[in-house]
């Protein structure tokens, strides 16, 4: 298959701009400095639970005892991403065990709303 270089140029353009403040980006939760750090601060871990039903991914910070309790929540790793400040999360389990789509994508999501969670659509 022959793709004309003008064409190829565009396309490889266009797939680079993720203006979006939380993606999934091979099978990590991209999240950017603003909302993380608002979130969840410098700390190492969140809590995370996710609900196959609404396929609704909740996040929320490791000291908030009552989100961890409601929720049943699991600690997972909140790692640098860049020199930015952007954290990454790795769902590859979630993904595979809920048969998700793992597409490179932006992703809808609430935070800020003074809860302290981070509730992403996938």
């Amino acid at each position: 298959m022959f793709i004309p270089p003008s064409q190829l140029g565009k396309s490889l353009h266009a797939g680079k701009a993720n203006n979006s403040k939380v993606s999934l980006s091979s099978s990590h939760i991209c999240i950017a400095k603003e909302v993380a750090g608002q979130l969840f601060g410098d700390s190492p871990n969140v809590n995370l639970v996710y609900y196959p039903e609404r396929r609704t991914m909740m996040l929320a910070r490791v000291d908030d005892e009552l989100f961890s309790s409601l929720h049943k929540a699991k600690q997972h790793m909140l790692k640098g991403r860049n020199l930015k400040g952007d954290k990454t999360i790795a769902i590859h389990e979630i993904l595979i065990d809920n048969e998700l789509d793992s597409t490179n994508r932006d992703l809808v999501y609430t935070a800020g709303d003074g809860s302290g969670i981070l509730s992403i659509q996938l």
